[in-house]
């Protein structure tokens, strides 16, 4: 398959977001801890899903409670320490630029990075947040390869995921669809 036919397949009718964001790929997982990663996958969108929907715009709104606001914000700060502790000690992932939607993402990489071959199994490390530094394990294959001078773009078809995990992955990358509209209005 092409680069064209892959950003077809993956992103023609979905919902799908540009974004650069701290990843790897790594070796595909045994089927044991591949369940194991996909359930955890699936409770950190549902939280995710969760703290962003109850905030939402409602804390720009000039009547919402001053005090609700200052929880919100201890809140913050208490999910930023704690994310700092966790990545004290674990390999940070380079920020790479990809598109992604709940089908597959494409994935820059650099010369120096080792580029898999079409038709592998890998399994796509994504941090979804920056607010959390918990990352996804998506098993994936991939669809083809795009090499340029410098360097190359995977294009990465996931395994069926649970459907539930699909539709938190949809609502993600809608609400990051939403906030770059707004940003870019706000620029206007």
């Amino acid at each position: 398959m092409n680069a064209e036919a892959a950003r077809d397949s993956l992103f023609g009718d979905a919902i799908a977001s540009e974004d650069a964001r701290p990843l790897a790929l790594l070796p595909p997982l045994p089927e044991a801890r591949q369940r194991a990663a996909l359930a955890r996958a699936e409770a950190l969108m549902r939280a995710l899903a969760l703290v962003d929907e109850t905030r939402g715009e409602e804390s720009d709104e000039p009547g919402t409670d001053p005090a609700v606001r200052r929880l919100e914000a201890k809140v913050d700060l208490l999910v930023g320490l704690v994310g700092a502790l966790m990545q004290r000690d674990q390999p940070v992932d380079p920020v790479r630029p990809l598109d992604w939607s709940a089908r597959g993402a494409a994935v820059s990489m650099t010369r120096d990075d080792t580029v898999p071959a079409i038709g592998d199994a890998v399994v796509l490390r994504l941090q979804p947040s920056d607010t959390l530094p918990e990352p996804l394990l998506l098993p994936a294959h991939v669809l083809a390869i795009e090499t340029g001078s410098d360097g190359a773009r995977a294009w990465l078809r996931f395994d069926p995921l649970p459907a539930s995990l699909e539709a938190l992955l949809e609502r993600h990358l809608f609400r990051l669809h939403r906030r770059a509209v707004a940003e870019r209005r706000r620029q206007r």
